[in-house]
């Protein structure tokens, strides 16, 4: 016998898992499967934030259980990272929350904010958590289309004034997954104009913050004026910092939504372990020069990809930010057909643009966080399968 509830049939396979599963079947028959489909960084957590991690292993205070809230001397240092990198001030006591990783807090936040029936407006193509999350708490998504023509921006403007009325939260992503979609403050500022005219609460994702290329630096909508009356926005330390095992993150601004926020949490979980919550404070204040570097790999990287794509006639949007590639499906196929073909042909993993939502139909996305000669590889793979279709 199957028990659950109805809404967990509504809920689709986590599209990761219905590739990984393909890719271990893949794997069992001894093929070299090439997997660009999951963003988890290749690069190891640097050497001096795992000796902090060990260092803190080894005091029994330690052991106990966390504050609710965070342990202080996070809350502080997530603060004090916001005054020197985007000039914005935080209360570390009532504007900072200590998450466990920002996917947790996203998803913790919708039934925060709504009541079952109430709308959500949530971009398409967008991560998967956030419709999951909505349906998750009863909710309703209305779809803010990210169109190519607009850059991958909502146009807020579209959306019918009877959405507006209802609307209980706001979602966005800059730079974005799976678009790699970027704005500036302009953006911003418009968008929390916007917001307010509406009284509708943003939370933006902010996840890929520090990965940007070509000069580039990624705003926080904090940095608008006025963001803080209306939105919060959640930080990782999984993609800057090689983390995502570690499973830290925190939500920064509306005292508010932060507050409702904490209660469902509260009632949920009980804190990230301390030792690796002191080692997320001390990533923040220590040396950051391994964030270039990683970022010249990755922009490397996203060249060599661009390069290999063009020379097979698949056009891709160059990013300014995250590690994705956002590519045009080639004529003839859907977006789940051109990605499963490349996995039973060519043993390539790549993730189909509706994984994110119908507005990805057309499009694939790749992840450059496997080596540069893998890469090469998988090009080269997919070269040869088209050299085969045009024979």
């Amino acid at each position: 016998m199957i028990f659950h509830s109805k809404r967990i049939s509504q809920i689709p396979p986590y599209v990761f898992s219905s590739i990984n599963k393909k890719k271990a079947e893949l794997k069992k028959k001894g093929i070299d499967v090439i997997d660009l489909g999951i963003g988890d960084p290749d690069f190891s957590t640097p050497l001096h934030i795992v000796n902090k991690l060990k260092e803190e292993l080894d005091n029994p205070a330690n052991m106990k259980y966390p504050s609710y809230n965070g342990i202080p001397e996070l809350r502080i240092a997530i603060s004090e990272f916001y005054r020197r990198q985007y000039g914005v001030e935080l209360d570390a006591e009532t504007e900072v929350l200590i998450l466990i990783g920002s996917k947790e807090g996203l998803a913790h936040l919708i039934p925060a904010m709504i009541d079952p029936g109430e709308v959500v407006l949530t971009p398409d193509p967008g991560y998967g958590v956030y419709r999951t999350a909505i349906q998750l708490a009863n909710g309703v998504p209305f779809t803010m289309p990210l169109k190519k023509e607009l850059d991958f921006k909502p146009e807020l403007n579209a959306i019918p004034t009877t959405v507006l009325e209802l609307a209980k939260l706001m979602l966005l992503n800059y730079p974005g997954n799976p678009t790699a979609a970027t704005v500036d403050i302009a953006f911003f500022q418009k968008v929390v104009q916007f917001a307010k005219k509406y009284q509708i609460p943003v939370a933006h994702d902010f996840a890929y913050n520090m990965i940007t290329f070509d000069n580039y630096e990624a705003p926080s909508i904090l940095q608008a004026e006025g963001a803080k009356d209306i939105a919060v926005e959640f930080g990782s330390f999984s993609k800057t910092y090689n983390m995502t095992g570690w499973r830290i993150g925190y939500v920064v601004g509306n005292r508010s939504m932060i507050k409702a926020l904490a209660v469902v949490k509260n009632n949920t979980d009980t804190g990230q372990f301390i030792p690796i919550q002191k080692a997320a404070a001390f990533a923040l204040a220590s040396e950051q020069s391994f964030i270039s570097q990683n970022n010249a790999i990755y922009k490397e990287r996203m060249m060599k990809v661009i390069e290999l794509l063009n020379d097979i006639g698949i056009h891709a949007h160059v990013p300014r930010g995250s590690f994705f590639i956002w590519a045009e499906v080639p004529q003839g196929f859907t977006s789940f057909e051109f990605a499963e073909t490349l996995l039973q042909e060519v043993g390539v993993v790549v993730t189909p643009g509706t994984a994110f939502g119908e507005g990805g139909e057309g499009y694939f996305r790749i992840s450059l966080s496997v080596s540069i000669e893998r890469l090469v590889e998988a090009g080269e793979r997919l070269k040869s399968y088209y050299r085969t279709l045009s024979q």
